[in-house]
């Protein structure tokens, strides 16, 4: 039986693999109890950058914790994505 993924889904694992690909070293962040809210998707890191990546379906929008997230981030000089698809990626980390 094939599941069903969400565009998202799909989105999110060919961004991670491409990272890989490229050295990174990258890992889900799961939301569930407890979790930061507004935590990203994804974290990569390499060679002492550390990058938070929010993924989205084309047209989707983040919400306001994860703005929050963003902000925060940001903040204390960290860097955070909300991308599209792979070529958002490719484009980002060229």
């Amino acid at each position: 039986m094939k599941r069903n993924l969400k565009p998202e889904t799909i989105i999110m694992r060919d961004i991670k693999k491409y990272l890989e690909y490229r050295g990174w070293f990258v890992y889900r962040n799961h939301q569930s109890l407890g979790s930061y809210p507004g935590i990203p998707d994804l974290t990569a890191l390499k060679n002492g950058r550390v990058v938070w990546i929010e993924v989205k379906r084309p047209g989707g929008k983040i919400s306001d914790h994860q703005a929050t997230f963003a902000a925060r981030v940001m903040g204390q000089g960290c860097e955070w994505f909300c991308l599209y698809s792979l070529d958002d990626a490719m484009e980002v980390f060229k």
